[in-house]
């Protein structure tokens, strides 16, 4: 969204393509691309909207300390606080707040399984359809009656001292506030529910994926023996070096890492996990 869109987004003003709202909003962009958010913030402060933009989920927060907005635009995934768990933190503090999530890394326009968001506009499609969004935001009977978010699942992000070995997260209980280390395995399941091992309330838990730079799509999933190896440097290590080195348009095939490399071919102590 660089140039285009508020390109032709002022063309459309002169020519009485877009009005202005019925009801003006408090509205909080928050996304860490520079470009991303002044030219969204600009375009629907010039609509009528009282604007403020966020690099992260932390700035987010604070402006939300100084003045609570009406809706929320945010991207997911984000260094510091991701979207995924800013949002989180909204539904289960501010349920009142409307949101709108935004990402390149989901398709289509319904809101992606686990985001505690009322609406999806994915980044870089018909802009017409975010203005839609926000003109649904402002109407009366879209404010959201809901409880407390209780069953919104907790976002967590993986830090970077963390070995990729390890399967472990640490939880806080969002009942007594205590944190413990909680083990999980490696599976195609979004949300994760657990227990917490103080005051035993059930806590339902995701992992923010990774994005790869280079595609801003998620990393494949490894799993398993290819996981180990992947980790110990062995044979799916160079097979997963090949994959990275293959045109972006063959990097997102059904199983591409797996078509590498036969895993049922790997060294014996390998598929153990020795």
């Amino acid at each position: 969204m660089r140039g285009k869109p508020i390109l032709g987004f002022q063309y459309k003003m002169r020519n009485g393509g877009y009005k202005m709202p019925r009801a003006p909003i408090k509205l909080l962009i928050v996304d860490d691309e520079f470009a991303t958010r002044t030219t969204l913030a600009h375009i629907f402060a010039q609509l009528g909207h009282s604007v403020r933009s966020a690099a992260d989920g932390f700035s987010a927060l604070e402006h939300i300390r100084e003045s609570v907005p009406d809706v929320i635009l945010s991207d997911l995934n984000m260094p510091g606080m991701s979207g995924f768990e800013l949002l989180s933190v909204v539904r289960r503090r501010l349920p009142g707040i409307y949101v709108i999530a935004t990402s390149g890394a989901y398709s289509g326009s319904d809101v992606p399984a686990g985001i505690a968001a009322d609406a999806f506009y994915e980044k870089a499609t018909n802009f017409r359809s975010l203005v839609s969004l926000m003109e649904i935001a402002t109407k009366p009977e879209s404010a959201p009656v809901r409880g407390n978010g209780a069953a919104t699942p907790i976002w967590i992000s993986r830090t970077e001292d963390e070995p990729p070995s390890e399967n472990y997260v640490m939880l806080s209980c969002p009942e007594c506030l205590r944190a413990f280390p909680q083990g999980f395995k490696d599976s195609q399941m979004l949300i994760h529910e657990t227990g917490c091992i103080f005051c035993h309330s059930t806590i339902r838990y995701a992992i923010v994926q990774p994005l790869d730079p280079l595609t801003s799509q998620p990393y494949p999933q490894l799993s398993g023996e290819f996981s180990a190896s992947v980790v110990e440097g062995g044979p799916a290590l160079d097979s997963v070096l090949q994959w990275k080195r293959r045109p972006l348009s063959e990097r997102f095939a059904k199983n591409p890492v797996k078509n590498l490399v036969d895993v049922r071919k790997l060294p014996v102590d390998i598929k153990s996990g020795s």
